[in-house]
């Protein structure tokens, strides 16, 4: 990922904005952590298999009340709320819960993420775990730091021969995308493991601890990249479009300019390599 600088300095200040964060992706952690043993009701969202349930709204709606006492003036774009207005230039995305299928079929992998962004750049990214109880957070400029506040480095060359890597992509992508299938299929037979988790934040983190080796994103969703992007890329992951140009994550893009490759700077070059084929074998357009 391009470094970019927000046209103004810091409007915020980012050690308030990520205790801030933080402290509402805890709190809402601590809602869904209580709450995912209980019965849920479960609603259709979308016309692609996309799901909502009432602990998606509670946590969200305990989020917007922490944001909106410190931050009243911020624009919000939440998850299930939509777009709350503010005129001060700064924006928050909030996801309150990141892999409503998998709580929904009793499987415990989900996590809560924000981000805070200077008009469209995202400065400030939080991504809390429930299951865990742990949270990681990145500033633009001032790296990751896990749990214990120790920060992270993706150091060292991974899983070379064999990279574990994961996939995600945007809830209006169909079963038969010709683009989606391609490049899974093509990524699937040149690595090791190809995690498909329906929680992208769960799978950057993942990746700016190093436990995997990158990232394939195809037209990903908004709400949830810019937090996860900014702690792999913030941790030492480098990240390019799909066609291997700059990425610059910007929140105005639309979902066909969001594909990405995050990788390991060493496998950034095969995995692109790979995308490329995926795409040409079949004459199809990223």
């Amino acid at each position: 990922m391009r470094p970019r600088t927000p046209s103004q300095a810091d409007p915020v200040d980012l050690v308030q904005a990520r205790r801030v964060a933080i402290d509402a992706a805890e709190a809402a952690g601590a809602l869904l952590r209580a709450r995912t043993c209980e019965p849920l009701r479960v609603r259709a969202k979308g016309d692609h298999g996309d799901v909502v349930t009432d602990l998606d709204t509670a946590a969200e709606e305990l989020i917007l009340r922490r944001l909106r006492a410190v931050y009243p003036g911020h624009r919000i774009i939440a998850e299930e709320s939509g777009v709350l207005e503010g005129g001060d230039g700064m924006v928050w995305l909030v996801d309150p819960l990141d892999g409503t299928n998998n709580v929904a079929i009793g499987m415990p992998v989900y996590a809560v993420g924000l981000a805070l962004c200077a008009g469209s750049v995202p400065v400030l990214g939080v991504v809390h775990d429930p299951v865990t109880a742990r949270t990681w957070s990145a500033a633009r400029g001032q790296g990751t730091h896990g749990p214990d506040g120790a920060r992270l480095r993706l150091d060292g060359p991974g899983r070379v021969e064999h990279p574990v890597l994961a996939w995600t992509q945007g809830h209006d992508v169909g079963r038969g995308d010709p683009v989606a299938l391609s490049l899974r299929t093509s990524l699937e037979a040149g690595c090791g493991r190809l995690l498909q988790l329906w929680a992208p934040l769960v799978a950057w983190v993942m990746l700016a601890r190093g436990d995997i080796d990158g990232i394939v994103g195809y037209r990903p969703e908004i709400v949830d990249l810019p937090a996860g992007a900014l702690l792999a890329a913030e941790a030492g992951a480098e990240l390019r479009g799909l066609d291997g140009s700059p990425y610059e994550l910007d929140i105005d893009l639309p979902a066909e300019e969001r594909g990405f490759v995050a990788a390991r700077p060493n496998l950034l070059d095969r995995l692109l390599e790979t995308t490329a084929a995926a795409t040409a074998v079949n004459g199809l357009r990223l």
